[in-house]
């Protein structure tokens, strides 16, 4: 550790800091804009000088490294007039256009101009301007704004591992861009909007819509993929006009994937915002009375064993604990979550978790992933393990299709397990200190999807990663809510049966809580269904009745990551017309029928989450521990075909029902198209 003292404060970092970390460790705030906390140091703007004794200038505090002693000085005059000078040559070719500027009332530009440049220009020669980019239908480019702190260069190259972004030129013709003109292929391109500290990149589906200081700022969840960013939903009255990531360093550090972040146009698309009851074979309007009888009259006539439910991908976990309860009034056995038919072994759960957990992959010293493409079915998640890969001494293997590009390099083991058989992979993992296995929800959706389960597990056994210390098992779930309904042992109980049975003609009645995760033709057809949900997808055409609920940005609600932390997201916006909360429809449907459910409020029916898992009386932290019974899952892990793995989200930007709404995520479907054809071995 080294002694530094920052305007007479002293403070101990460690050797090899910076002057600028050491600074911020004594409260002293540095203007800085090429500096950011998670990109390598470069050096570009010069904004963070202050003085250091002894030095014979003023020195870049981002650059410079601390050494025992060392007294530096923030706020002296040389300083003062070093940044006023250097803010004086930033804006120089700034074209000033702070009100047209969709950065205006939260660019970095603007705020240090006002504190440390100065109130008027030197400047009188014509200012350069530069031919705006074109990269794609998420982000708006005014390169002219541009003062080159490459933020952007070095994100794309360090973080998204997609080094697409560079300089051309020297000087003052230095231009950032693509080099030959082309749309950012990284599911992670959003964040340059946030690391930007001008209005040179910007929300192009935001532009001119709004001003910071308009919008209410609720705290939520990304629910469209399993990670569970945290997120703030920026909304005006009762629209959604933009979404952006909040610091969590134990899930999305401060990255939100392109999904979550532009999908949520889709909100006011397709929506159902007034139950719908099917007469005479067409689907009509009806009020809540109405859909509530056509639903009681034709479950009365039904036994608890001819009824069914189905949780959803989105489905939330205050609704799906109603629907659990709501069906175990009625006698029925018939719950299954797995939507997508992944064969998950619910008897225990580190058979379906992210047992490592997200920060925990920082730990880990070797990786195999099993038919899982990481970087577009969990991209946060994957610029976590490409982080991990960047420190060094992390080899990578991978199963699956060839043609996948994780971002960093990943051994192709083959393209089924079969291939694992004598690798010296194997071996790798064996002498890995923390080695870690990753098994995609998609590897689970085949025929021999138990066999696969049991079959990673035995590996993860057989190379050490189940100690009393270490859980290096890991099964990456796709959406918000499937490790929520699983925790709450939304499963078939004794006697009941699975979504196949259901299918197979085992119940005459089915309950679908946003549950589109497989084709409506599938239901035999004297079946009723009862859908909930909140877009008109293809499910929804396929139901005699229609309950409009509530998106994720429309109530409180809990979801559950994929490593089993529970989080809250919170009501930014009402939901349209005479859509309401899931758990509330279900709630008033219990009482109609004389089978109230036992909480009114919301305190009373998260207290029952609690009383179901202890997942949910620990909102916002994460059990992590070792192995602690390494008897794996019950499928017969001999069991596994030769048939290659198979990538479950074939076009990315259409992965969900809210996706699949969006005018954007549809602009991006046809800029980017589906996942190119993958040659499995």
């Amino acid at each position: 550790m080294a002694k530094v003292t920052v305007d007479g404060i002293e403070v101990e970092v460690p050797n090899g800091a910076s002057v600028l970390q050491a600074c911020e460790a004594a409260g002293k705030e540095i203007p800085r804009f090429c500096y950011h906390e998670r990109l390598s140091v470069a050096g570009n703007c010069r904004m963070c000088l202050v003085e250091v004794e002894k030095a014979p200038k003023p020195v870049a505090s981002c650059a410079y490294p601390v050494m025992d002693g060392m007294k530096v000085f923030t706020d002296t005059p040389v300083v003062r007039n070093a940044r006023r000078g250097v803010m004086e040559f930033l804006l120089i070719n700034h074209p000033l256009d702070c009100p047209i500027c969709d950065q205006g009332g939260e660019c970095d530009l603007q705020d240090q101009a006002y504190a440390y440049g100065s109130d008027r220009s030197r400047y009188q020669e014509p200012k350069r301007a530069v031919k705006d980019k074109d990269i794609g239908p998420l982000i708006k480019t005014v390169m002219t704004r541009c003062i080159q702190c490459t933020r952007c260069v070095r994100f794309s190259a360090e973080v998204a591992g997609t080094p697409e972004l560079g300089g051309t030129n020297r000087g003052e013709n230095l231009e950032i861009g693509t080099y030959v003109e082309k749309a950012l292929t990284s599911e992670l391109s959003g964040n340059l909007i946030d690391i930007c500290p001008v209005g040179a990149l910007t929300s192009r589906p935001y532009a001119y819509v709004s001003r910071p200081w308009e919008l209410k700022k609720t705290d939520s969840i990304d629910v469209l993929d399993a990670v569970g960013a945290n997120i703030r939903v920026d909304a005006r009255g009762p629209e959604v006009l933009r979404i952006i990531p909040r610091v969590n360093e134990a899930v999305n550090e401060e990255w939100m994937a392109d999904r979550g972040r532009f999908s949520f146009d889709g909100l006011k698309r397709r929506r159902l915002d007034r139950p719908w009851v099917r007469k005479d074979g067409k689907l009509t309007p009806a009020t809540w009375p109405e859909a509530f009888a056509a639903i009681a009259n034709r479950l009365s006539a039904l036994p608890g064993e001819r009824i069914g439910a189905v949780a959803g991908a989105l489905a939330d976990a205050e609704s799906t604990i109603a629907l659990k309860d709501l069906m175990a009034a009625y006698g029925s056995a018939n719950l299954d979550c797995r939507d997508d038919f992944a064969a998950i072994d619910a008897s225990r759960p580190d058979f379906w978790r992210f047992n490592t957990t997200i920060a925990g992959i920082d730990e880990a010293d070797a990786l195999l992933i099993i038919g899982c493409d990481v970087r577009r079915e969990a991209p946060v998640l994957n610029a976590r393990i490409r982080k991990r890969w960047t420190a060094g001494g992390f080899p990578v293997g991978f199963v699956g299709p060839r043609g996948v590009d994780l971002t960093y390099p990943a051994q192709h083991l083959g393209g089924n397990l079969a291939a694992l058989e004598g690798s010296a992979f194997l071996e790798t993992l064996k002498a890995a200190r923390k080695p870690m296995l990753i098994l995609g929800r998609g590897a689970l959706q085949r025929p021999d999807g138990a066999a696969v389960l049991a079959a990673a597990w035995k590996i993860a056994a057989e190379t050490g990663m189940l100690t009393p210390d270490w859980h290096g098992f890991n099964l990456l779930h796709l959406f918000g809510g499937q490790a929520g309904a699983l925790e709450l042992g939304f499963v078939p109980g004794q006697g009941g049966k699975d979504l196949k049975a259901m299918l197979a003609g085992g119940v005459d009645a089915m309950w679908l809580l946003n549950a589109d995760g497989f084709d409506p033709a599938r239901i035999p057809a004297g079946t009723f269904v009862i859908y909930q949900g909140h877009h008109g997808d293809a499910m929804a055409a396929r139901a005699d009745v229609i309950l409009p609920g509530a998106a994720y940005t429309e109530k409180d609600a809990t979801w559950v990551n994929t490593e089993g932390r529970a989080q809250r997201g919170r009501l930014a916006i009402f939901p349209p017309g005479e859509a309401k909360e899931d758990w509330r429809i279900i709630r008033a449907f219990s009482e109609g029928v004389g089978k109230t459910l036992p909480y009114a409020d919301a305190d009373a029916l998260r207290a029952r989450l609690a009383e179901a898992s202890a997942v949910f009386s620990r909102v916002g932290e994460v059990a992590r521990g070792g192995c602690t019974d390494a008897t794996g899952p019950a499928g017969d892990a001999g069991a596994v075909n030769t048939m290659a793995f198979a990538l479950p989200i074939p076009v990315y930007h259409l992965a969900d029902v809210i996706s699949r709404a969006s005018d954007v995520m549809a602009q991006c479907a046809a800029v980017y198209g589906p996942a190119p054809a993958l040659a499995a071995e």
